[in-house]
């Protein structure tokens, strides 16, 4: 099992000096996309990565979104011979103390989707709480999965053989902030275990955030009703998934 650390990067030149710093510890490789930022930002990322032994960087010419950036990410990951990629923000809101502990796991379960599920504290604006209530409702009906806590959190290890099997019959993705919800359900379909954690999470007032209000909610909305088309299509693999989960959980 060889793992190392993906962390797209859009708008977050000034914070992704501190993300490489707090994972160094781990002696893993790091792979930093730049997701097609300005001059300033790109300048910041690149000094970034140059100061961090452990880092290479992957760069989109234009803003591709979340998505597109994993996606570039594990390709590189591939290359580097890696099989799990340990999804990180560059924002610095999620407390990277917890690696230590999600690797772990990971390593327990190497053929898990192991996520991470925010732990807010005050600063957290209430109208984002809200918001992921909804997606969350929404991911475990579209998978009939009562067990899935947190769709949205980018606090992630994927196992890189379901993910690429998943990704290479995909036609159409959300590239964008639909893409954590999404994929975490695509793996929930094909049966690949999923187990959560939480990660403490900080919403700083100078943080910088990508998401765009009208914009995102209508992709993500479109995303949700596509994935419902995909539902049906396996309700019947769902439903049977559904009740496998139940009594082993009752054994539990």
């Amino acid at each position: 099992m060889k793992v190392g650390f993906v962390i797209p990067v859009y708008n977050h030149g000034s914070t992704i000096d501190s993300v490489l710093s707090a994972v160094d510890g781990y002696g893993l490789p790091v792979i930093v996309v730049d997701d097609g930022n300005d001059e300033q930002n790109r300048t910041a990322i690149a000094a970034a990565v140059q100061k961090h032994p452990q880092a290479v960087l992957v760069t989109h010419k234009k803003n591709s979104g979340k998505g597109a950036a994993m996606n570039s990410g594990v390709c590189k990951a591939l290359e580097l011979g890696l099989t799990h990629v340990f999804q990180l923000d560059a924002d610095g809101q999620h407390d990277t103390a917890r690696c230590g502990f999600f690797l772990e796991q990971s390593e327990r379960n190497p053929n898990a989707l192991i996520c991470g599920f925010p732990e807010y504290d005050q600063t957290v604006p209430e109208c984002r709480q809200k918001g992921r209530e909804i997606s969350n409702r929404w991911a475990r009906a579209v998978t009939l999965n009562k067990n899935i806590v947190d769709a949205l959190c980018g606090f992630r290890i994927y196992p890189l053989e379901p993910y690429m099997r998943i990704m290479s019959r995909l036609v159409v993705f959300d590239k964008r902030m639909g893409f954590d919800p999404e994929i975490l359900i695509r793996f929930s379909w094909k049966n690949v275990p999923i187990i959560f954690y939480s990660v403490h999470v900080t919403y700083p007032k100078e943080c910088i955030s990508n998401f765009r209000m009208v914009r995102d909610n209508i992709c993500i909305s479109l995303m949700f009703a596509r994935l419902c088309l995909g539902m049906f299509v396996r309700f019947p693999c769902l439903l049977f998934q559904s009740i496998r989960r139940k009594k082993q959980d009752e054994k539990n």
